[in-house]
């Protein structure tokens, strides 16, 4: 995709990706990141500027000696596609290398479970916002995609759904599209989020839970992402909770998702509005699924009874299955991020609660309960940065069937 001629190619996209990162760097910063000596940094930022891909952006404020010269993508050269998807529906924006949404972020419904047009459609959405767009394509680093289901990001592939046949999901996507296209499970990318930009930060082992339809889990592990052998880590849904329970699409009976996502939140508020539960709900009419998780946050928040007493319910049976998190990994900090941030402060109390009772004392008084401020839009920043994360010399190769570009660095 990008032709870089010279043998320092691999510098300059680190330094792209670390200024990504890092927003404001000096050339110091940045050779004790990649590990590079002062000359050769300068000498490979100096190419960058006059490529037109970085600017120069002052001097660092004086702390007693000589300030350093800082640095900064310039941020409307490059883009992401950036693509969030869960069972029920699918948001799509672009973004410059700031993070900043350079086109509006489309929501379509997109139905994953049984339905076999689900890729075509997926591919045409993809297409179409580019082409609206009015960015060429040579100027798009890549298309980085966050989705449900049993995920291996690195082979490109998606055992559960969207189905590609003899090929990749990755590879069938790519050349569809007709750029690099990268895929991740949602909750990995919702934790890569908070790792690089949000509550996680600052933490070297921190769960990062997605409170979804679903409930997800990405783990970051001395600093790292942790996927497992084969990227499947993190099935965090699928804790036993309740033996009586309802029965999970799994086929387990009382699995944490199937007793406190906001899917199973949603049923059971149909089940308690027609047995005579008094809600605010009752007035609204027949809703979707999607429409009806997004109300029930709504009023939990505008003081209902009905759904503060469900969110409650949920968020004790969610500590629950933390408290077996922390018994296992002993994380500094877990972080509540994803569609579900919108009742965050009301669940907070019953979680702790729940750790209250069934944890160590000295392990849970250890762990930090956050709130996400990146919350909705971590799986479309987490997209982006998957996007980053490959973006060096051996991965950005050219996508079979598509003209040469002479974007260089």
């Amino acid at each position: 995709m990008l032709n870089i001629p010279d043998d320092r190619s691999g510098l300059n996209y680190d330094i792209i990706q670390q200024l990504y990162y890092g927003r404001l760097l000096s050339c110091a910063d940045l050779s004790e990141k990649i590990d590079k000596s002062i000359p050769l940094i300068t000498t490979a930022l100096n190419h960058l500027i006059k490529a037109g891909y970085v600017n120069k952006q002052g001097y660092a404020p004086s702390s007693g000696g000589r300030r350093p010269l800082m640095y900064a993508l310039k941020p409307d050269r490059l883009f992401i596609v950036t693509v969030a998807m869960d069972q029920l529906c699918t948001r799509i924006g672009m973004v410059d290398l700031f993070n900043n949404y350079v086109t509006n972020i489309e929501t379509v419904a997109l139905d994953l479970l049984n339905n076999r047009q689900a890729l075509d459609s997926l591919v045409k959405l993809i297409n179409d916002h580019i082409a609206s767009s009015g960015i060429s394509k040579d100027r798009i680093i890549g298309v980085g995609i966050g989705m449900p289901g049993l995920v291996n990001g690195k082979e490109g592939i998606n055992y559960s759904y969207l189905d590609a046949g003899d090929t990749t999901l990755a590879e069938y996507l790519t050349d569809a599209v007709g750029l690099h296209v990268y895929i991740d499970n949602d909750s990995t990318l919702v934790a890569l989020s908070e790792m690089k930009f949000g509550k996680a930060k600052p933490f070297r082992n921190v769960m990062v839970i997605n409170l979804s339809w679903g409930i997800g889990l990405g783990m970051v592990i001395n600093g790292q992402l942790f996927r497992g052998d084969d990227g499947f880590a993190g099935e965090f849904s699928h804790i036993p909770i309740d033996e009586e329970g309802d029965l999970c699409y799994c086929g387990k009976q009382g699995c944490l998702e199937s007793e406190a996502s906001l899917l199973a939140i949603a049923g059971k508020a149909v089940k308690g509005i027609r047995n005579g539960r008094l809600s605010k709900l009752r007035s609204l009419g027949d809703q979707s699924p999607l429409t009806l998780g997004n109300t029930l946050m709504e009023l939990a928040n505008e003081g209902d009874q009905y759904a503060i007493e469900l969110f409650l319910d949920a968020a004790y049976k969610i500590g629950r299955g933390l408290s077996i998190l922390i018994h296992i990994n002993n994380p500094r900090a877990i972080v509540l991020s994803g569609r579900g941030v919108k009742v965050g402060k009301l669940i907070l109390a019953p979680i702790q609660q729940a750790l209250n009772r069934y944890c160590i004392p000295r392990l849970a008084n250890n762990t930090e309960i956050l709130v996400s401020d990146i919350g909705f839009d971590g799986e479309l920043l987490g997209a982006a940065i998957l996007v980053m994360e490959n973006f060096n010399r051996d991965k950005l190769l050219q996508v079979p069937g598509r003209p040469q570009t002479n974007t260089t660095y």
